[in-house]
């Protein structure tokens, strides 16, 4: 039931051929410009984790590639963001210069909220901070909704990007 897909000479888990064709794959593409080279390493280490049952690691390292890929986007377009700005902040700062257009920003506040507690929220109440004296278990279902949503994001801040004026 669980398959595997050779792409760009890695090994990456295939759950869905559905999202993996409309979504990963896209986005590994994307990922591939050299401009988002640190966003694709991180999300290819989220891959690995993912295939390793290493849910976690995969969580935390699919946040590194969200906030990667908009640092690169921000670098690339020359908006100013703050080295130590959490997703948030980032976010706030490709809604500030545009990326969504102002017509749309009203019908997109769902979306500013999705992607504010999407990746984010899910990796910093399952694996961004200390579990305590209870181990928290991460099920590979929620681990999946998360770098599905990961890559579906990358793909969609990539899109828009390109599709500036």
């Amino acid at each position: 039931g669980i398959g595997y897909s050779y792409d760009r000479g890695k090994i990456v888990r295939v759950d869905s051929q559905l999202i993996h064709a409309g979504a990963v794959k896209p986005a590994l593409q994307f990922l591939s410009a050299p401009y988002l080279a640190g966003a694709n390493e991180e999300f290819l280490k989220a891959h690995a984790h993912y295939r390793a049952g290493r849910n976690k690691e995969c969580v935390v390292d699919c946040l590194k590639s969200f906030e990667s890929t908009i640092k690169a986007i921000c670098d690339r377009q020359r908006w100013t963001y703050g080295g130590s700005d959490t997703a948030k902040a980032l976010i706030d700062v490709l809604f500030k210069n545009k990326l969504v257009p102002d017509y749309l920003q009203s019908e997109f506040s769902a979306l500013r909220t999705i992607l504010e507690s999407g990746v984010p929220t899910l990796r910093n109440r399952t694996s961004g901070h200390g579990q305590g004296s209870t181990t928290v278990e991460l099920p590979i279902f929620l681990t999946s909704y998360v770098l599905h949503l990961t890559a579906s994001t990358i793909l969609f801040l990539c899109e828009a990007e390109r599709n500036l004026k």
